[in-house]
């Protein structure tokens, strides 16, 4: 694990530096600590697909004229480093999922595309009108689940009707996609047969056992329902020669492959539903894509097939459409990101110091529930943590060392209030919403590779407040002429007036809970 003690050159570490050091040790050690209190993922088994995703830090020159007692040497990530920090899209949907714990409250409205002009469709107000067996209703309400979401509005008649219809489904993460494909699985199994009934692909093992476990919990009234984890780590779950018995099988391409070809112990003849989950991901990587097409062509004509993502390119969407030509297409609109409900402000500061004291001065006045800082690099995003940590301040840190689980676990605290304050490059710019947050703070102003200022990602990162028409603050911290430049650039582009706040006006910042 590396502490801040790494980042700063030791000619330049005096006796503030080796304390700061110690308070990210401090933070670092207690995060990957929590990870064993069951606040990350189910462990892997031996030889699993752990995770191994980093933090990413914003590429591009950095914001300059900085030259406060901040990190010395603070320099931004280079391309090859940025690049090894990445989060990938596996690895940022499958924290989405997690961290999501209840529906959005969207007002968004589903567009549905019918390939079959004949097929019937209608919408449910509730779950009871669908005619589900009182165990699967007694599992939707043990989840929290009163009424339908609106995508489950318009997709569960359609999933559930005789003759079993084919569905393209696009709708953001925590609108209920997957708690609508596994009510469909469960209502389709028949408990009587034991063989293989219905496959669920998922890109990663992370993946496939956050589906397992919405299945567990809707099922957890319908015990003689069964599944099995085809993914790799896990032994093999019948002697060579016979065959699978498990109703539900969820598991990731290449293993479901070498259990229905090569060990010829999943018979994929009796198949009632196929799922591809995360689909984009599924289509777009080629060894996903051919694993997953070969399983598709050895399923009965019969077999009803879903396809279920957060996205779908032009390309993606295309291929689908040509893999299961007579589905019916339901996007839910996305809610877009706005700036509307945002109140934008910055504070002239001097140097790296002075942007602390604003920060500080903000807390010392007003009520904030959660905020996140976004830093240019590592090394400023560790020293700012540390600042906060030792004036009192419980402090959650994303950097480059953490593995997808120890990520997940540093996540979860934050979103049940156990850290108020989340600090981290772009990795959080975009992807991973945490509803509670109130105030977004710009310690450094982002940057694209050729270090002009980067406006999408300025939108995304204060887009983290403000989420779902909830009132939000964004502050940005100008340490220098050429800082000034870029966020004007921003304001330009956006066209929504920056303020100025004086971060030393008590009356100034008290306004801002106005």
């Amino acid at each position: 694990m590396s502490t801040i003690g790494n980042w700063v050159d030791a000619a330049t570490a005096d006796s503030e530096a080796k304390e700061l050091a110690s308070k990210v040790s401090e933070i670092q050690l207690k995060q990957q600590g929590g990870g064993g209190r069951g606040e990350g993922p189910s462990a892997p088994p031996p030889g699993g697909d752990a995770g191994t995703g980093q933090s990413s830090g914003s590429s591009g020159a950095a914001n300059g004229g900085s030259t406060g007692t901040g990190p010395a040497g603070d320099g931004p990530l280079t391309p090859s480093e940025e690049k090894e920090d990445e989060l990938s899209r596996e690895e940022k949907s499958f924290l989405q999922k997690v961290l999501r714990k209840g529906l959005l409250n969207t007002k968004a409205s589903v567009e549905i595309q019918r390939q079959n002009p004949d097929s019937i469709l209608y919408s449910t107000k509730s779950f009871e009108e669908l005619n589900l067996r009182p165990e699967l209703l007694d599992g939707l309400y043990a989840m929290g689940f009163n009424a339908p979401s609106r995508i489950q509005e318009s997709a569960l008649p359609y999933l559930l009707s005789d003759p079993p219809q084919n569905m393209i489904a696009q709708s953001q993460s925590g609108t209920g996609k997957t708690a609508a494909f596994v009510l469909a699985i469960l209502s389709r199994v028949d408990p009587t047969q034991h063989h293989p009934q219905v496959i669920c692909l998922s890109p990663t093992y992370e993946l496939a056992l956050q589906t397992g476990e919405v299945i567990k919990q809707m099922g957890k009234f319908c015990p003689e329902i069964t599944t099995v984890y085809a993914v790799r780590g896990v032994d093999d779950p019948v002697p060579r020669g016979q065959k699978l018995t498990q109703h539900i099988v969820i598991g990731t391409p290449g293993k479901m492959t070498d259990w229905a070809f090569r060990l010829n112990f999943l018979d994929l003849s009796n198949i009632k539903i196929f799922v591809l989950d995360e689909a984009d991901i599924m289509i777009s990587s080629q060894g996903y894509q051919d694993s997953s097409i070969k399983i598709h062509r050895k399923l009965p004509k019969t077999c009803q097939m879903m396809l279920f993502s957060a996205t779908y390119d032009s390309d993606v969407m295309t291929f689908a459409e040509q893999l299961i030509p007579d589905a019916a297409i339901f996007k839910l609109t996305r809610d877009e990101e706005s700036l509307d409900n945002i109140k934008q402000y910055y504070i002239a500061c001097k140097n790296q110091d002075e942007k602390y004291l604003a920060i500080a001065n903000i807390y010392g006045v007003i009520s904030i529930g959660q905020a996140m800082i976004f830093c240019h690099t590592r090394k400023t995003a560790s020293w700012l943590a540390a600042k906060l940590t030792r004036d009192g301040h419980t402090v959650a840190l994303l950097s480059g060392e953490l593995t997808i689980e120890q990520r997940l676990s540093v996540l979860n605290r934050f979103r049940d209030g156990k850290e108020k304050i989340l600090i981290t490059t772009n990795v959080m710019a975009r992807g991973i919403d945490i509803d509670q947050v109130t105030l977004v703070v710009n310690f450094d102003i982002p940057l694209d590779v050729d270090g002009r200022p980067d406006c999408e990602t300025y939108l995304h990162r204060i887009g983290r407040t403000g989420r779902f028409g909830k009132a939000g603050i964004a502050i940005n911290l100008i340490d220098s002429q050429a800082s000034m430049n870029n966020m004007k650039v921003i304001e330009g582009h956006f066209r929504k007036e920056i303020k100025r706040l004086d971060h030393n006006d008590v009356a100034q910042l008290e306004q801002l809970e106005n």
